[in-house]
């Protein structure tokens, strides 16, 4: 298991390089100045625009500035905004927040997605089953940003169920942001989960248990199902790195303060370190939760070591 382990970890090092310096590309390699969109309206004079050009080292190569910033992460360092204050206390503020709207969503594609999965499955070609299909694949046809402001103005402001922003009422305030997170991958669950059921239900060794006259709820319950839910509980596992990273849509709709607004926000006002540091977050968490689906695949499965 150790070798098994020190293998993932070394894979991982080449994958959080490659990813950073794209990011680090494609952030700064972005038209317009920095300096500038922080002046706004009034611009700073020329000799405060080359100091803080000098400060936040926009004057260096960019391969240099690379460097000094993977040395500062490598540390715990991800730099400090525009206004002196530190990335690192910035996002651990933020960072309960996008962890709560994550969880919740994942509750939500757990919980609904396996029902319809796995009721789909069981009754494969009926009018529950293509109740889901087409209902999922509505799902993954709407645009996130659409199916937030359908909900906000339907169970927001209509029935008034949900409140449609901020965190002042508690866990009630990520009910309806988590579930438009959590939709995209709710319909894969439910999709992933039935075609898995469904193979499974018309494997040999269930067929085997069925001739040997075993009640239905114990065929489908101790063999089809156990066996089908792996691939799902494996998407669910790297899931929730995705959609920690994928808040920054849901978390600007309902204006809920976490790492995904404050990318949002470091956009519009060109604050290409923020941009960095929390997309780069964002990749070391992607990274270590799919090291530990793949350290949790090996202890299921030990062959899986040997490959």
């Amino acid at each position: 298991m150790g070798r098994y382990v020190a293998r993932r970890l070394l894979l991982a090092i080449p994958v959080l390089i490659v990813t950073t310096i794209l990011i680090y590309l494609a952030v700064f390699a972005l038209p317009g100045d920095p300096i500038a969109q922080l002046a706004g309206e009034r611009s700073f004079s020329p000799a405060v625009a080359a100091q803080l050009r000098e400060e936040y080292s926009l004057n260096d190569p960019l391969w240099q500035r690379y460097l000094a910033y993977m040395g500062g992460v490598v540390q715990g360092d991800f730099g400090t905004d525009f206004r002196g204050r530190p990335l690192s206390d910035i996002m651990q503020q933020r960072f309960p927040v996008t962890l709560k709207l994550a969880l919740v969503a994942l509750v939500f594609e757990a919980v609904i997605g396996l029902v319809a999965g796995i009721l789909a499955g069981i009754r494969k070609g009926s009018f529950f089953d293509n109740l889901v299909l087409v209902s999922t694949i509505a799902v993954v046809s709407i645009p996130s940003f659409v199916l937030g402001f359908v909900a906000q103005i339907v169970f927001g402001v209509q029935l008034g169920i949900f409140p449609i922003s901020g965190q002042n009422d508690g866990l009630r305030s990520f009910l309806l942001p988590g579930f438009v997170l959590g939709s995209l991958s709710l319909a894969y669950v439910a999709r992933l989960t039935r075609t898995s059921l469904s193979e499974s239900l018309s494997s040999d060794y269930v067929r085997t248990a069925r001739a040997k006259g075993l009640p239905e709820r114990a065929v489908v319950g101790k063999h089809a199902l156990r066996n089908s839910l792996i691939p799902v509980v494996t998407f669910l596992g790297t899931d929730l790195g995705t959609l920690m990273s994928g808040a920054i849509v849901t978390e600007g709709i309902f204006n809920l303060p976490g790492l995904g607004q404050l990318v949002f926000q470091a956009v519009r006002g060109r604050e290409s370190e923020v941009v960095v540091g929390v997309v780069t977050l964002f990749v070391l968490i992607y990274i270590v939760f799919n090291l530990l689906v793949d350290v949790l695949y090996a202890a299921l499965d030990p062959r899986i070591r040997h490959e």
